[in-house]
């Protein structure tokens, strides 16, 4: 099925087919209304099943992957909001390859991964489920059974792959946990071998040039953020919402990078006079934001002609805390012959060797190692004024006892 078929179909859905009643333990955009695509990868053996989320219009896709078992039935990796369109989705798998057998939870910190999987688990009584070590709840840290994981079918990752039920057809690598303070960083890569497809959940990811299917099925987003100012009508066409995709990839990874100037809030009011549309869907008229002329080439570095990275905000807030446990760890997962990685957000699948998964690592090395031939010599690192922001957060976690300093690179 082409990309413009899964759009249409999800089109005529009804819309309490993608309702999510529980919304408000995530009230993230869209909130109630979260649509599902579901797009084959690997010919009858893996799929992918996206949705959306985010906040101010800041909107990427979150992706739970299905894998169908050699003995028969599946493998879910990070569930998705279960609505009656994401459920049906899988039911047809189900019906074609058998029961859902085992759920993975492959993060620790991950709110908007963790929140799905009690919910979805329920829809599949037989499955087991199996989760990251060392899980963790905040302001409380309550059991995994209080937090709506089956206690009597829940269980933590083993650190041997060998002694799962699936240890024949996956591999995996657990990254942490990393201690940031009051919480802490983990991530278990799941490598399916028969495929030679590695999963992921944040750790590395690809920015598509234009917006993924499931960000299009409501363009309003993309065509907010192509604005220039306040008081633009911006017309619905592939060029502006490829604009506003852009934007929001530098919002969602860098939060104000050094091409975007935040402005005063006496200029904001007196903009959003001005503007076309000031109802509540608009924030009436409110737009703080001002890009630079040449805002572009900040999202093409970031880009890099779709190399794979490490987000800006683990790389300066979260994997600079553990650089030696986190290229131990990308060394095991760089071991393996995968050819396709899944990430669980922005591009998928994304067509890589496992050289240019421990490249993208090399942010933690004193003197990184470029693999001939995979990189050119400014595809890395990503720009230095763009992390501005980020590091001055950080600084402001560590100046005040928050968080652990970061440890110096390798």
């Amino acid at each position: 099925m082409s990309q413009d078929q899964r759009i249409e179909n999800a089109e005529q859905i009804h819309p309490r087919d993608f309702s999510w009643t529980f919304w408000f333990t995530l009230p993230l955009y869209p909130y109630s209304k979260r649509r599902t695509i579901r797009k084959e990868v690997v010919k009858n053996t893996i799929w992918t099943f996206d949705q959306l989320q985010g906040i101010f219009y800041v909107v990427v896709p979150i992706r739970m992957t299905v894998v169908k078992l050699e003995a028969g039935g599946l493998l879910v990796y990070a569930p998705v909001a279960p609505t009656t369109e994401c459920i049906r989705l899988v039911n047809e798998l189900v019906k074609e390859h058998g029961d859902v057998k085992y759920i993975i939870l492959p993060t620790i910190s991950g709110l908007e991964h963790k929140v799905f999987v009690g919910p979805f688990a329920r829809f599949f009584p037989n499955a087991q489920v199996f989760v990251a070590p060392k899980q963790w709840s905040f302001p409380l840290n309550l059991p995994l059974s209080w937090l709506g994981l089956p206690a009597k079918r829940t269980q933590v990752l083993p650190e041997d792959s060998s002694k799962t039920p699936f240890g024949d057809e996956f591999d995996y690598a657990i990254l942490g946990p990393i201690e940031l303070g009051p919480g802490r960083f983990a991530e278990v890569a799941f490598f399916h071998k028969r495929s030679h497809t590695l999963l992921v959940t944040d750790s590395v990811i690809s920015i598509p040039e234009d917006p993924p299917a499931i960000v299009q099925l409501d363009p309003y987003p993309l065509l907010f953020h192509a604005k220039d100012k306040a008081s633009d009508i911006v017309a619905d066409n592939q060029a502006n919402r490829r604009k506003g995709w852009q934007r929001i990839s530098l919002f969602a990874l860098y939060f104000r990078p050094s091409v975007l100037e935040v402005i005063k809030w006496g200029e904001v009011f007196r903009d959003a006079l001005k503007a076309p549309e000031r109802s509540k869907k608009a924030y009436f008229g409110l737009f703080p934001f001002k890009w630079y002329p040449d805002w572009q080439r900040s999202f093409d570095a970031l880009r890099g002609n779709g190399r794979l990275f490490v987000a800006p905000i683990l790389q300066t807030l979260i994997l600079n805390r553990a650089p030696r446990e986190t290229l131990n760890w990308a060394d095991k997962v760089a071991s393996w012959d995968f050819q396709w990685i899944i990430p669980c957000h922005f591009d998928s699948p994304i067509p890589a060797q496992p050289q240019q998964f421990r490249q993208a690592f090399s942010f933690l090395e004193k003197q990184p190692a470029v693999s001939a031939g995979l990189f050119s010599s400014n595809s890395y690192p990503l720009p230095e004024e763009d992390f501005k922001l980020l590091k001055e957060i950080d600084q402001g976690l560590n100046k005040s006892g928050i968080v652990p300093p970061a440890k110096e690179k390798v």
